[in-house]
C-alpha cells in the first residue's frame, strides 16, 4: 500500500499532524507512506522511521515560471507512485488540486469551506465545531478509512545523533550550565504575528524574578535569526542564566533542545506544540488566537490568556482601543507565580 500525506506548513502545524502518520503506520504496517511538506521545514521529517520519503513542495521557486517544469516533472513522478491513498491536511486550494494532480486511487481531505478544496477529495472531513482541536480534526480522517485513533505511539521520536550534536556543540545543554540539581527553563519570545509575542520586557522580568528567587535555574532562548535581539535583550537580564540560541539550531536541534528542558515558556508558536508533543510542561501565552483550536494539545490547562471582548479575534493585527492588550496585560508577576505554582519550584 502507499499513501501520500499533504501537510506543507506551518511548522505548528505539521507537528499536529504527526499524529495522523503513526497511527497509519502502526495500522498499515507494511505501507509505503510519503509526505508533502514545504522545502524548508523538510528536516523536521527527514529520516522518520515511519515515512519512505518526503517530497519537497519548493512553494518560492515553482511561484516563478522558469521553474515550472521542475514542478511538473515532480508530478508527474507523484503519478507513477500509484498511490493508494491520498491525504489532504492542509485544505487550501493549492493543496486539494496538488493532491487530485497526484492521481491516486482514494482522495481524502479536510473540509473548512475556505478556498473550496473540498471540491476535489473522495471523501472531506468537516472540523466537528468551531472549537474542535486542530490534532482531533486531523485525526478524524482516521476512522473514516478504517484505522482507530489511540495514544499509544510516540510523537516525535528519538533522534540519539541529533541530541549528541546538540550536547557537541552546546556543552550547557549536557550540563545544565554546569550547575547541579539545576533546572533548565526554555523560553520562545518570537512568534509569526507580532500581536501573539508577549512584550519582551515582560520576558526579561519574568527572568530577573526567577533568577532571584531560584538561583540554579538556568535559562535557553530559541527562535528564529530575527529573534536574536529579543535573545540578547532578555539575557541581560541575568547573563550568567542565559543562553541566546536564537538563530543558531537547525529545527532537528531545536526539538532536541526541548526534549532535554525541564520545562518551557512560549508565545502561541510552532515549538509550543513541539514541546506539547514531547509532554514538557509549560506555560503558553494567548492573545489573539484560541487555545482550544490551536493550543498546546493536552495542555490547556496551562494556557494564560486576559478575557475580553474582542479576544479571541483570531486576527493578525489589533484594533482594540489598547493595543495588544489580551497579551500585554498578563503581567511578569502572574507568569512567575504560575511557573512557580506549576512546575514545584523551590529556592
Amino acid at each position: 500500500m502507499k499513501i501520500l500525506i499533504l501537510k506543507p506548513s506551518s511548522l505548528g502545524d505539521v507537528i499536529q499532524a504527526l499524529p495522523v502518520l503513526r497511527l497509519l503506520k502502526l495500522h498499515f504496517r507494511d505501507a509505503e507512506i510519503f509526505w508533502w511538506i514545504d522545502s524548508a521545514l523538510a528536516p523536521l521529517i527527514e529520516g522518520d522511521p515511519d515515512l519512505t520519503g518526503v517530497v519537497r513542495f519548493e512553494r518560492k521557486r515553482w511561484a516563478q515560471p522558469p521553474h515550472w517544469p521542475e514542478m511538473f516533472r515532480i508530478l508527474r513522478w507523484l503519478r507513477a507512485q500509484d498511490f493508494d491513498l491520498v491525504i489532504d491536511l492542509q485544505s487550501l486550494l493549492r493543496s486539494g488540486a496538488f493532491a487530485w494532480l497526484a492521481r491516486g486511487k482514494f482522495l481524502i481531505g479536510l473540509d473548512d469551506a475556505r478556498e473550496g478544496a473540498h471540491g476535489f477529495y473522495d471523501v472531506s472531513v468537516p472540523r466537528k465545531t468551531f472549537h474542535t482541536h486542530a490534532v482531533d480534526w486531523y485525526l478524524a480522517v482516521l476512522p473514516e478509512l478504517g484505522v482507530p485513533v489511540h495514544k499509544n505511539f510516540q510523537w516525535l521520536p528519538e533522534r540519539p545523533q541529533i541530541a549528541a550534536d546538540v550536547k557537541r556543540k552546546w556543552p550547557e545543554a549536557d550540563s545544565k550550565f554546569k550547575t547541579q540539581n539545576s533546572k533548565l527553563i526554555l523560553l520562545q519570545p518570537g512568534a509569526r504575528w507580532e500581536n501573539k509575542r508577549w512584550p519582551v520586557e515582560n520576558f526579561s522580568q519574568l527572568v530577573s524574578l526567577l533568577a532571584q528567587k531560584f538561583p540554579l535555574t538556568r535559562f535557553a532562548i530559541l527562535g528564529s535569526s530575527e529573534d536574536k535581539p529579543l535573545g540578547e535583550i532578555i539575557s541581560h537580564a541575568a547573563p550568567d542564566h542565559c543562553l541566546n540560541l536564537c538563530g543558531a539550531t537547525s529545527l532537528p536541534e531545536m526539538i532536541e533542545w526541548i526534549r532535554l528542558c525541564d520545562f518551557m515558556i512560549t508565545n502561541d508558536t510552532g515549538p509550543m506544540h513541539v514541546a506539547a508533543a514531547l509532554g514538557k510542561p509549560l506555560v503558553a501565552l494567548f492573545g489573539p488566537t484560541e487555545p482550544r483550536r490551536t493550543g498546546p494539545y493536552g495542555q490547556l490547562e496551562n494556557v494564560l490568556r486576559i478575557e475580553l471582548p474582542c479576544s479571541p479575534c483570531m486576527k493578525s493585527f489589533c484594533t482594540w482601543k489598547n493595543p495588544n492588550e489580551c497579551l500585554n496585560a498578563i503581567s511578569p508577576a502572574t507568569v512567575f507565580e504560575r511557573v512557580q505554582k506549576q512546575f514545584g519550584l523551590h529556592s
